[in-house]
């Protein structure tokens, strides 16, 4: 297989906070994962070169034991730090499995544990389900900034795997403290939300605040919500947002606080926004992204 035959559909994983990309080969049905990010996970180590020259003696070593992990190796290009690619070694889901198990550390169990279910999860079929929409032409049928299309994104992501999928909750609920819109008062807060004005950069922030403070659905609502603002900039100002620029811990924060103070989000979206609005692989990683920021 060479480069030629994949289509560059990128998938980034994230465990203990550090990436795991992956790419789809779709003559083979499959992704193939970067050997060197695994390697990173399973020796903690964020030094590249160290990675690398850990991989390379290790590679040597399963060699000279005719092991046949090595032999299954194949070579993709992965975008580097300095923004150009390069051929990295890969891994198919198979090898990834053999290659843990050659780390006799409880880390290395703890990760082929997590490597294993990811994909079996509610969040893992919703996070495919997630990548299916931009294949869809039900994405263009979505309807941008109203309640019901946001419905219609929850229940796209959710359907078969929540029984709420799309529907407003009929309960309470908070998080951390935070109470969100009470149920008595959700519907009238929703026509309030949709009615808000939404032509300049700054109006549609305050309304992706708002809401998220009304955070409609029993859990999903910050998946969804993300969908929702990037087709109402899309719509509005031909820009998206470029999720893998914003970090976990600074879009959280900054979302705790946008209630009393929209400053620290706002800004931060500000700054990720990308005129890529068509481009596959942007859409794919800001999924990867979206749903990492909700991961525990």
């Amino acid at each position: 297989m060479t480069n030629k035959d994949m289509n560059n559909k990128i998938s980034i994983r994230f465990f203990d906070d550090k990436e795991v990309r992956a790419v789809w080969d779709d003559e083979n049905n499959k992704w193939w994962f970067s050997v060197l990010d695994i390697v990173a996970v399973l020796t903690n180590q964020d030094d590249y070169a160290k990675t690398r020259n850990y991989w390379k003696y290790l590679k040597a070593k399963l060699k000279k034991e005719n092991s046949q992990l090595v032999s299954n190796t194949t070579q993709l290009k992965l975008v580097a730090s300095d923004g150009k690619k390069y051929l990295s070694d890969m891994f198919d889901y198979e090898g990834i499995i053999a290659l843990g198990k050659t780390f006799p550390w409880t880390k290395a169990n703890r990760f082929i544990e997590w490597f294993t279910y990811s994909d079996e999860s509610i969040d893992g079929k919703s996070k495919i389900k997630a990548y299916a929409l931009f294949e869809s032409s039900f994405i263009d049928s979505i309807e941008v900034g109203t309640i019901k299309g946001l419905q219609q994104i929850h229940a796209y992501l959710f359907g078969g795997l929540y029984d709420f999928a799309g529907k407003i909750r009929q309960k309470n609920i908070s998080k951390n403290g935070f109470q969100f819109a009470m149920t008595q008062y959700l519907d009238n807060t929703l026509k309030e939300i949709e009615r808000m004005r939404e032509s300049t950069f700054e109006e549609i922030v305050n309304k992706y605040i708002e809401m998220n403070v009304a955070h409609p659905f029993m859990e999903g609502n910050g998946r969804s919500a993300r969908i929702w603002l990037d087709l109402i900039l899309k719509k509005h100002l031909a820009k998206c947002v470029d999720w893998s620029k914003i970090s976990k811990n600074d879009y959280m924060n900054a979302m705790i606080e946008s209630p009393t103070n929209s400053i620290k989000i706002t800004n931060l979206l500000k700054n990720a926004l990308t005129d890529e609005i068509y481009s596959r692989e942007m859409f794919m990683k800001s999924v990867d992204y979206s749903y990492y920021y909700e991961e525990d």
